[in-house]
């Protein structure tokens, strides 16, 4: 397992592209929206992780939900693997509880599972794997 990226939850993915690219010293290699999450995101490789920067498209989005009672700030922590199945096994097996065991399509050719917050001291944890 290895940190796949950190995503970051935005007001205006313009502003924010912006300021990462200045801070960054690179612009994004991809912006990609996906209609099911509601989001629309933006990508920066950063090493060997990226940063993701998420904006909502629509009130009902989980990010939307997030901004109404947060800041804007880290939302996640993703963690790439070889076998999603075998880690949802191996996570569960160790007593984490996940909002969903189904995996679903993510961003950035991804398969995508989350653990719930109160199981991983209150940061939402996304589990992903390259899809093939």
């Amino acid at each position: 397992m290895k940190l796949e990226h950190i995503g970051i939850a935005v007001k205006s993915l313009e502003t924010s592209d912006d300021l990462f690219s200045r801070l960054l010293g690179r612009e994004n290699y991809k912006q990609e929206s996906v209609e099911r999450e509601g989001v629309k995101t933006s990508f920066y490789k950063v090493g060997e992780s990226k940063i993701e920067l998420l904006e909502a498209t629509n009130t009902e989005s989980a990010i939307s939900k997030y901004l109404d009672k947060n800041r804007e700030g880290v939302h996640h922590l993703a963690f790439s693997v070889d076998n999603i199945l075998e880690e949802i096994e191996r996570l569960q097996s160790a007593g984490f509880q996940f909002i969903s065991t189904e995996p679903k399509e993510g961003a950035d050719n991804k398969l995508v599972v989350f653990l719930h917050p109160k199981t991983t001291n209150g940061v939402l944890v996304e589990i992903c794997q390259e899809k093939n």
